[in-house]
């Protein structure tokens, strides 16, 4: 174990070395390399560095995982348990490559899930426990950001129950009127702990939820977020994530099987999140947000905001469908999620973009096209090559919106916290993703962060531009959005046109640059500052919550910044509508004033925005030209046949009438109404002259062979292919009976019949 002790003490001096920031700035900001996988068991807690304790306890780190004692770490060794793709390193073929902002997640519910009840009890947490201590992982930092003062501690907050609070069982979970009390109770008290370790595992903590006094039971619970976990101490307010479907996939809270509850982490307002949504949601589809109050075991843990999931339930809300593909792009200092062409192979864009959805090689090549497609198309050529892939106005309010509130973590400073959608018709969508880091600032004469010389900046690394950086852009330092912002800094004289020669963001870069885009652009620039920036518009929700929350920001004894912090932040105009000094009304005006005498946006007219640009699909009944019907489906397949992995499954059969080959590939079949896109048939689907295909209902995606992404109902539903915006086919049935199925008789008008099963063969009726 020599040898492995002093290459990771040669890793050790290389990234301190290297971590450095220059001038004494944030080490958060991009000058430090990810670190190795094998530095990354050494990180106890997680914090990106090896401090000279964790670097004393090597030894015994690497002798623990060397399992067969041979002097040597095996990958299997070194990564056990982990996901075959991990995030931030590409495919185990490129294990070390990686520098993306993804981080690895420990694989340890199914193994140590003893009973298989799909979590883990307290006995089954200890083994589990045991093995995240051996391999370093979870904790947390001490506190406090960076390069800024410590974070205090909280202390224990008043006893609340359900009997204490009003409830609204008749208002939406992200009602802006009410401030809603939510009640977690672990099996434990010492749960903070233990959610800390098991922070970046598959472990989540079971809890009872109770909510406007209904009870949910087995709600998986866990820490979220990178620095409002990692710059937050115990016993202070983190960020947390509720999965209402963890054993129950038909469990929601008002609709939503997700709930985000961020701590605000450096806002002593809590209304940044609530803010960017509210004016963004008059342009884009934008996650909701609102206030509620956490109790966690009794004990109040203060004010939450309360942020919309991006998931399918996302998508079927805005879009209408809950198909598609979905990318988070993480933050990170070392983030480099613009949309650069990476050349395509698939590995550096898996470092770079996590998938939400189904993990597959369509979905990333389509993502691979479109980032070719921007990137080396002539300018000239772009509108016509790039608009059938990309949703290109709202990628322009995308950008304007992120620029007007200085979203410090947004698209314009360090490319990344946002969110991609493919839809089922394969255009793209940018949208928002992490809004707590805007409306702050500071003002003009408040210090900002030089970025670094040139020289400093070293040499491109894993296919960055030359002397471009992972984080923010050159010349601008961390922007005043966690302090006082100097002009051009992030503060409320940011350019709106920044960053337009970077090749890390060509979503501003590449299409700013074109005419008709740029003008596009400054309008929603005009647009936002003279209609949304208004302060009577947003004035009055922040004293509206104000009003809401402050008897309870008071009492909050877990909160990181002081009552005045949020006092001063949220209050309100003066009789002679004058801003306090450090407000968030002070910050709207100024950054209204600037960006309405700004000379190119000054130039340009005002929009008339009505509604967000969203491609809801207006699906009609109509001839397609294409011969192809639901011919028989099976909705209770018990014992009839078998699909290819030898499971008795729900069936749909589909008939070419035409006297040539069909070619269903970006159709779609659908059980929903109102989801005429939820499952698409894959690419080079072809079904045979007078010939029959089938498709098994059984959600088994991942399956060789065709498998929907639904099941039948044996209580009777709809069967619906479509063909783009058109209706091939559609079925309505009642009940079923088990191993009866139902269908059209050829010459019969179409009519539904009984029949006795004949998946792939002409249908007969029962005799």
């Amino acid at each position: 174990m020599r040898i492995l002790v002093h290459s990771v003490m040669v890793c050790f001096l290389a990234t301190n070395a290297f971590g450095q920031s220059p001038q004494g700035t944030d080490p958060n900001e991009p000058f430090r390399p990810p670190l190795d996988p094998l530095s990354l068991k050494l990180d106890a807690n997680n914090d990106g560095e090896l401090s000279t304790e964790e670097l004393s306890k090597a030894p015994a780190v690497l002798q623990a995982l060397d399992l067969n004692k041979d002097g040597k770490l095996t990958i299997e060794e070194l990564l056990p348990g982990f996901q075959e793709r991990r995030p931030g390193f590409g495919r185990p073929d490129t294990m070390g490559a990686g520098r993306g902002p993804n981080r690895v997640e420990q694989k340890l519910t199914e193994k140590h899930d003893a009973d298989k009840n799909g979590y883990l009890d307290p006995i089954e947490r200890q083994k589990a426990l045991a093995e995240v201590q051996i391999f370093g992982g979870g904790g947390g930092r001490p506190g406090g950001r960076p390069g800024g003062p410590a974070a205090q501690s909280g202390s224990t907050g008043p006893k609340v129950s359900p009997n204490d609070v009003k409830n609204f069982p008749d208002l939406s979970l992200y009602d802006s009127t009410i401030l809603r009390t939510i009640f977690i109770e672990f099996d434990t008290d010492t749960w903070e702990d233990e959610m800390a370790k098991f922070k970046n595992t598959d472990v989540e903590m079971p809890a009872t939820v109770i909510v406007d006094g209904t009870e949910y039971p087995l709600v998986g619970v866990k820490f979220r977020g990178q620095s409002s976990f990692g710059h937050v101490p115990a016993g202070s307010k983190r960020s947390l994530n509720l999965s209402m479907d963890l054993i129950d996939g038909d469990q929601k809270l008002y609709g939503y099987k997700t709930l985000n509850l961020l701590n605000c982490n450096g806002d002593a307002s809590f209304l940044s999140s609530i803010l960017f949504s509210q004016l963004a949601s008059d342009y884009l589809p934008t996650p909701k947000a609102n206030m509620v109050k956490v109790v966690i075991n009794g004990e109040s843990w203060g004010i939450y905001s309360n942020v919309q999931q991006f998931n399918k339930d996302f998508l079927k809300e805005f879009y209408g469908t809950t198909a598609g593909a979905r990318w988070k792009v993480a933050g990170s200092p070392q983030a480099d999620g613009g949309l650069r062409y990476l050349g395509d192979d698939i590995a550096p864009y898996r470092q770079r973009f996590e998938i939400k959805s189904r993990d597959d090689d369509d979905s990333w090549n389509a993502l691979i096209h479109l980032c070719k497609v921007l990137n080396e198309t002539p300018i000239e050529n772009l509108p016509t090559a790039l608009e059938p892939l990309l949703n290109v106005d709202g990628v322009l309010r995308f950008l304007a919106i992120d620029v007007t509130v200085v979203n410090s973590d947004g698209y314009w400073t360090r490319a990344s916290d946002y969110s991609i959608y493919l839809d089922p018709r394969g255009t793209f969508h940018i949208l928002p993703h992490d809004m707590n880091e805007s409306f702050r600032g500071g003002g003009p004469k408040g210090e900002g962060f030089p970025g670094p010389p040139p020289e400093q900046l070293g040499a491109p690394a894993d296919g960055l531009p030359p002397g471009g950086q992972f984080g923010r852009p050159q010349g601008f330092g961390r922007p005043g959005g966690r302090g006082p912002g100097g002009p051009g800094h992030g503060g409320p004289t940011l350019d709106p046109l920044v960053g337009l020669d970077s090749e890390r963001m060509p979503l501003r870069s590449r299409l700013l640059a074109v005419p008709q885009y740029r003008k596009l652009y400054l309008q929603y620039l005009r647009t936002i500052a003279e209609k949304n920036l208004a302060h009577k518009n947003l004035t009055p929700l922040i004293a509206h919550y104000r009003n809401l929350v402050d008897s309870e920001v008071q009492i909050d004894t877990r909160k990181m910044l002081s009552y005045d912090a949020f006092a001063n932040a949220t209050a309100p105009l003066q009789n002679n509508q004058a801003a306090a000094p450090g407000s968030i009304n002070e910050f709207i005006g100024q950054r209204r004033d600037f960006l309405l005498k700004h000379e190119e946006i000054s130039a340009v007219a005002v929009l008339d925005i009505k509604r967000p640009t969203i491609l809801r699909p207006r699906v009609v009944e109509g001839d397609t030209g294409v011969k192809v019907a639901i011919s028989e489906f099976l909705a209770s397949n018990k014992r009839t046949n078998k699909d290819p992995q030898g499971e008795f499954e729900d069936w749909i059969e589909l008939v070419n009438y035409d006297s040539t080959d069909v070619d269903l590939s970006g159709m779609f079949l659908t059980d929903d109404d109102d989801d005429l896109y939820k499952w698409k048939i894959p690419a080079n689907t072809i079904i045979k002259a007078g010939g029959y295909l089938i498709i098994w209902a059984d959600e088994d995606g991942g399956d060789e062979g065709l498998h929907a992404n639904f099941k039948l109902s044996k209580d009777g539903e709809s069967i619906i292919l479509t063909n783009q915006d058109v209706i091939v086919d559609r079925l309505k049935y009642g009940p079923q009976i088990s191993e009866v199925s139902t269908g059209r008789i050829a010459g019969d008008n179409g009519e539904m019949k009984k029949l006795r099963p004949t998946p792939a063969s002409p249908n007969r009726l029962i005799d």
